[in-house]
């Protein structure tokens, strides 16, 4: 398991550096749209500073953990498994820092819920794009 990590980590580092500058960017949209729905007048520099941080964090692990793919030695089942589970763990913990997602037990089902669904629906999404290239692909090659 050692050289499965050793091997991976440079991979995993440049996946998620490559994406984490995006990650403030998201924040700065949603932002902008909670202050011009109204529902947001100010931020203190304390709150725009830790959001910052932490979703750029959060781009940095959603991306590099894309890795898990990559690895021959995990099963495609485990691989999604594993994937989900982190995200939804990283996801979690950088919504209860910025106060994003209330502690509780209702707001973790319903936060739950939200990510399991929308988790379920990328993922059919990626299937049926694969299924449908690799139709192509199989008519191409009997024509």
């Amino acid at each position: 398991m050692k050289g499965i990590i050793k091997k991976y980590y440079k991979e995993f580092l440049l996946r998620g550096l490559m994406v984490c500058a995006l990650g403030p960017i998201v924040l700065a949209i949603i932002y902008g749209i909670l202050g011009a729905r109204g529902v947001i007048d100010s931020l203190s520099p304390g709150t725009v500073t830790l959001g910052i941080i932490t979703i750029t964090v959060l781009a940095f692990l959603a991306s590099g953990i894309t890795v898990v793919y990559k690895i021959e030695e995990l099963p495609l089942p485990i691989a999604i498994l594993l994937h989900g589970v982190i995200l939804y763990i990283a996801y979690a913990i950088i919504y209860l820092i910025n106060g994003w997602l209330k502690s509780g037990i209702a707001p973790f089902l319903v936060f739950t819920a939200i990510f399991v669904a929308g988790y379920l629906i990328v993922w059919i999404i990626v299937y049926f794009c694969i299924r449908n290239s690799t139709d192509k692909l199989n008519k191409k090659l009997k024509n």
